[in-house]
């Protein structure tokens, strides 16, 4: 039996989380949130919506976030394999700009809490499902990203792992990270 593990990551506040599972011969029992817990580990996450995602292998989901009603989020591959992004957005940080870069799958099983103020993209290695569970509702009129092949930002995706890439139209016109810097008066 594994208890649940808060891993510290690169970027303050970002935590890779491994959530409580039980095995034995009928498989698993997951449980990848709990509210007591999360809060004796200093974290106050209220939910407020929960959401999957569908995807194909080789869709990328570029970088996303609100730009008001910031929507922090526990995100987890329930079945499947990411390769999950996460981009410091916070003008005052250190690593401003920066990105961090991690595996999701189904057979990990882990987890990573994004707070406000970063964006979040992923590449899908295999056909997956991905859970959100966020501690703000989406606001589409929010909703804003930046090109997941930003050349500033140089995110090194595994593209051999996929062949051809899958994007949304809206993904294909996003702004790029100078553009999203100028938005941010920097």
């Amino acid at each position: 039996m594994q208890r649940f593990n808060f891993i510290r990551t690169d970027f303050e506040g970002v935590l890779l989380i491994k959530p409580f599972v039980s095995e034995d011969d009928r498989g698993a029992f997951i449980k990848d949130y709990s509210d007591e817990v999360f809060k004796l580990n200093g974290l106050d996450y209220p939910l407020k919506e929960v959401f999957y995602t569908e995807s194909k292998k080789g869709v990328i989901r570029a970088i996303h976030f609100q730009s008001n009603h910031e929507q922090p989020k526990l995100v987890r591959c329930i079945s499947g394999r990411i390769y999950d992004v996460v981009v410091d957005l916070r003008p005052e940080s250190s690593t401003f700009g920066e990105w961090q870069a991690f595996e999701l799958s189904g057979k990990n099983r882990n987890q990573l809490l994004i707070p406000e103020h970063f964006g979040h993209g992923y590449l899908v290695l295999e056909d997956s499902i991905v859970s959100y569970k966020c501690a703000e509702k989406f606001y589409p009129e929010d909703d804003d990203g930046i090109r997941w092949n930003d050349e500033t930002l140089a995110i090194e995706w595994p593209l051999n792992e996929v062949g051809e890439v899958i994007l949304s139209d809206r993904d294909k016109v996003l702004q790029s990270f100078e553009d999203f810097k100028e938005k941010v008066r920097l």
